[in-house]
Parts: C-alpha cells; structure tokens; sequence
C-alpha cells in the first residue's frame, strides 16, 4: 500500500539508507577476516607513506593472489618495497611479510581448528552488532511514525500500514546480515 505523505516518505529513505548502511559495514569487516585463503581485501585499510601522502597500498602497486595462501604485492617503485614492507609490519595484520627485493609475499598460514572456532564467533558477533543496529534503526523509524500519529498526521490505518512497510524493511536487512553471516562461517570452515 502505498502512503502519500511526504514525512513518511522521509522516513523510510532515512530508515533504508541506514539499514543498507549497517549491511555494507558488515560486508566491508567480513572481507577483512582473513578465512586463511589470500584475499586482496585484508590490504584495503591499510595505508602507505607515498612521498609524503597516507595511500592505499593497491594504489602503489599491483597485488595478486598467486596462490590459495599467497598475496604477491608488485610495487610500481621499488623504492616503495621497503615502506610496504614496513608498514604491513605496522599493522600487525598477523602475516609477515617477505621481501625478495622485487615484490613483497604474504603467506597466509592454515588456520587451526580452534583459530577457525574463535573465527566464527567473530563472525557472529558482528552479525549480532549488526542486528542490534537494525532494530535500534527500527526502534527510531517507529517512534517517528509513532510521533506523527500522535500529531493526527496519520491515520490508524496509514499508521498501521507504515508500521508494516517499516518491518518489512528492517526484515529484509537481517536476513541480508544472515545470509552474509552464513556465507562467511562456511567460509571459515570449509578452507
């Protein structure tokens, strides 16, 4: 049913924008997890000393997957190995780098049973984080609309039916987060 009234149209932009917000988060911290396979997104928050400016270190060279447990990063100026070297030290991303004076390979050892346990709980944790923030989404969406009832800018009806739009939309996004949470433990524990 579609409601004609403008605050509510503002609303659930707001309510959806956020809710796609908290998804992509997730998505964004999952592809950090380092699942014990070679995955070019661990290197993304990381940042190097180009000449002077903070840059991503796949803006400075080429990183490629050479294999299942290996990251090769190809600096475009060998004068960069050094740094990249430095700071993946730095950043203690639980890999040590190893610098042939070419290129820089990281070596993403098997994980253990337990290390893919601790893994999984870190996966569903921040499942739950990220439902906790839907439903605080949610809880703010409801209370707007609540407000606008109370100010006879809705009806009963209309409210009801704003309610409706507002879980259908928050539904959507947990089931988002489950299956990205699903995805992400199977993951872990079929490398």
């Amino acid at each position: 049913m579609a409601i004609e009234n403008e605050q509510f149209e503002i609303i659930m932009m707001d309510t959806e924008e956020k809710t796609e917000k908290t998804v992509s988060v997730l998505k964004s911290e999952y592809a950090n997890i380092r699942a014990g396979r070679a995955n070019p997104h661990i290197l993304d928050r990381i940042l190097v000393d180009y000449y002077g400016t903070p840059t991503p270190i796949n803006q400075v060279g080429n990183i490629s997957v050479s294999d299942a447990r290996c990251l090769v990063i190809s600096p475009w100026d060998a004068s960069m190995l050094k740094v990249i070297e430095k700071q993946l030290l730095a950043d203690n991303i639980g890999i040590t780098p190893s610098n042939d004076g070419k290129v820089i390979r990281l070596v993403f050892p098997v994980l253990t049973e337990e290390r893919r346990k601790e893994l999984v709980k870190q996966v569903k944790k921040q499942a739950e984080d990220s439902k906790v923030a839907i439903r605080n989404i949610r809880r703010d969406a409801m209370d707007a609309l609540k407000k606008m009832k109370n100010n006879k800018e809705l009806s009963e009806d209309e409210h009801a039916s704003c309610e409706k739009e507002v879980d259908k939309t928050i539904a959507e996004s947990i089931e988002k987060i489950e299956k990205l949470c699903a995805d992400k433990e199977k993951d872990i524990i079929s490398v």
